[in-house]
């Protein structure tokens, strides 16, 4: 039978080593001497990432708030079909009653159907006997009673089923919505920690390089080569200029990127998809050699963000949040595909 070891005292060495590191403690910085606030520099590009990084999430909560609507004119309209199903249950359920009325008056009544009339069909209806000891419209009318209690279950289900899936829906659109104003929430902190001075600074910054880099929200009217429906999209999209971008916004005061696309194009007459990557994979895809005024351009990949192209090496967009619609430079961000509605 073995022994246990009992561990070892510490040493006075070993004590006097936790002494010292305990000791050290105290010379640690404290709370009063935290790191630096970030310069304006740091600040702004931590905020651009930020909202960069709030792109992917926005797309995602479009396309889920898409599904989230068609399930529910899905819901409404299953709903509708069940409330007439059972409204033409209770009616043959009434006309059954006069029946076997008659049926007792004229010699008794089986009763298989008393019981049937307070219960499910489906029970005594897969008795073929009953059928057999009822008369020929008692049984039609229970035969119809049958198929109609049938479909009746059947919408019920469908409706349990519907109800499911825009629950689950209805969660996940409340996740991405928490993960795209959680970036955003940390964007707008990051900014509060700027003096005013600080502020005008970083926005002066920005305004030079949107002037260096050739973009500008200014008002303006589309007068390039465009034709028909390219140029309708074109002037609706020009009209937006100046408006700010708002995240899972299709108009009419503010968009977001695949919300302005869609809305110029369905001022043309033309139904878009709600989302970058839905646009992208419905487009007939155009070579940049071959871009026309009011082809869609993607940017960064085909899921992430989108304008259109208006001629002359330039593009409309509604870029992030802090930012309006604006005519920038179609190599402004890497240049992915563009596809012709």
């Amino acid at each position: 039978m073995g022994t246990h070891r009992r561990p070892k005292p510490p040493s006075r060495a070993r004590i006097a080593t936790l002494g010292m590191a305990a000791g050290a403690v105290s010379l640690l910085p404290t709370q009063s001497q935290a790191a630096p606030k970030p310069t304006v520099d740091e600040v702004r590009k931590q905020v651009e990432k930020l909202y960069e990084e709030a792109e992917a999430p926005t797309e995602e909560y479009n396309a889920i708030r898409e599904k989230q609507e068609k399930l529910q004119r899905e819901v409404d309209g299953v709903q509708d079909r069940l409330a007439r199903k059972q409204q033409q249950v209770n009616e043959l359920r009434e006309k059954i009653g006069p029946l076997a009325a008659e049926q007792y008056r004229n010699g008794g009544i089986d009763p298989s159907v008393q019981l049937f009339l307070s219960g499910d069909p489906d029970d005594y209806l897969d008795r073929a006997q009953m059928l057999d000891r009822t008369n020929g419209r008692q049984a039609e009318a229970l035969r119809a009673m049958q198929a109609k209690q049938r479909e009746l279950t059947q919408e019920r289900e469908a409706a349990q089923t519907r109800l499911k899936a825009l629950s689950e829906t209805r969660a996940k659109a409340g996740e991405k919505k928490d993960e795209v104003q959680d970036k955003l929430a940390k964007a707008r902190k990051l900014l509060n920690s700027l003096t005013a001075a600080q502020r005008a600074e970083m926005e002066a910054d920005q305004e030079r390089d949107d002037a260096s880099a050739g973009a500008s929200d200014d008002a303006a009217t589309y007068n390039g080569p465009a034709s028909g429906r390219a140029k309708a999209a074109l002037d609706f999209a020009y009209a937006q200029l100046g408006k700010p971008y708002e995240w899972g916004s299709t108009g009419p005061d503010s968009f977001d990127c695949s919300g302005l696309t869609g809305a110029s194009w369905r001022a043309a007459g033309v139904s878009l998809p709600r989302t970058v990557k839905q646009q992208y994979d419905a487009g007939r895809k155009v070579a940049r050699s071959d871009l026309q005024p009011g082809d869609i351009i993607y940017w960064y990949n085909d899921n992430q963000h989108n304008g259109m192209y208006v001629g002359d090496g330039k593009a409309i967009h509604a870029p992030r949040t802090g930012k309006n619609i604006e005519i920038v430079p179609l190599d402004s961000m890497p240049f992915f595909a563009a596809s012709r509605p």
